[in-house]
């Protein structure tokens, strides 16, 4: 049994373990490539978060997906530096709208170089996954075109906020399942696609990365509130100093409003005062750290990682599902 990628994620299989090991070897070189410039200031812009490190959580899902067919196909580690490249893009300007200080243990691009570096070094990265797609054909071009309209309607979603009359939850859920289920679900497709699988496995396995998608995220909300920065790489209560919803967050304000509990209303009173107040931040934090909405989000997260695994059913029994089953297991794990 030998570990690779995110999570510890537990290779039982030596030869999957060699491809998934060389896969991955091979999108951390295309990576690199795909981000250097002429210009030197732009390839270290550019390259900033990919020195970083990161789980390459999506590169090992297209993998992963490759396996059911043919995992060597040419088209395999190009699409996986797509969907890798396109989610770094989304960092940097997550980063600039959530005016955060550090991504993965460096400090953010925005940080460092200031906003309009960061969107333009972002804009740079979907120019070269859409330069890369190009190779891929026009399925490919689509299907990711389809993803990226999805993922920035899920971004305008949130930023809108929902409709007057719709559950905050719903909207919430739909939020996600743009902004990170979109693209995880797009990781599965490209490399049951670009290996040749059959249009069935291709179907199980987009659908097995919308629901782990959904998990994922849900996972980081849990991160948000509930580890320290040297388990995020990021620091504790980004997404609650800034205002961003989480679903932590909006299961206490869904209590409070039902249940009308003191504590729960007076939380949601701090929660709705001046967050960037250092002592009323740590506060919150740790208040919602032993709130019953932290453990209810954490049951979510099992909830959707349990879809994820049940999606994979109709598939034939092998290693790659197994590791796929665990990449379930390993999302949990995340949220405690």
């Amino acid at each position: 049994m030998t570990v690779v990628g995110p999570f510890g994620l537990s290779v039982r299989d030596q030869a999957l373990e060699a491809d998934v090991q060389a896969g991955l070897a091979a999108v951390e070189a295309g990576l690199l490539e795909a981000t250097k410039s002429e210009v030197p200031f732009i390839t270290e812009a550019a390259q900033h978060l990919v020195k970083a490190g990161g789980k390459r959580f999506r590169p090992l899902l297209v993998m992963l997906a490759a396996q059911f067919g043919d995992p060597y196909a040419p088209g395999v580690v190009p699409s996986a530096v797509v969907v890798e490249l396109t989610h770094l893009a989304t960092l940097y300007h997550d980063d600039v709208m959530d005016e955060a200080d550090v991504r993965r243990g460096v400090p953010s691009a925005n940080a460092r170089w200031g906003n309009s570096v960061a969107v333009l070094t972002g804009d740079f990265l979907f120019a070269r996954a859409s330069h890369i797609l190009a190779d891929l054909g026009p399925e490919a071009v689509r299907i990711q075109a389809e993803a990226f309209e999805r993922l920035v309607t899920g971004q305008i979603l949130e930023t809108a906020g929902p409709r007057d009359g719709r559950d905050p939850v719903a909207h919430y859920l739909d939020v996600i399942a743009g902004k990170t289920g979109s693209l995880i679900a797009v990781s599965g497709r490209f490399g049951a696609l670009m290996s040749g699988a059959d249009d069935s496995v291709v179907d199980i396995l987009t659908q097995y990365g919308e629901r782990l998608g959904t998990a994922f995220q849900l996972a980081d909300d849990v991160l948000d509130i509930a580890s320290d920065s040297h388990e995020s790489g990021k620091t504790p209560g980004t997404d609650l100093r800034e205002g961003i919803p989480t679903l932590p967050v909006l299961l206490l304000r869904e209590r409070a409003e039902q249940g009308g509990d003191p504590a729960d209303l007076d939380l949601v009173r701090l929660l709705d005062g001046d967050l960037a107040d250092d002592a009323r931040h740590a506060e919150v934090l740790a208040r919602l750290r032993v709130h019953p909405a932290l453990e209810q989000a954490r049951r979510d997260t099992v909830r959707y990682a349990q879809e994820a695994r049940a999606a994979l059913a109709p598939l034939p029994e092998c290693f790659a599902k197994s590791a796929l089953e665990e990449l379930c297991d390993a999302v949990v794990h995340r949220a405690g």
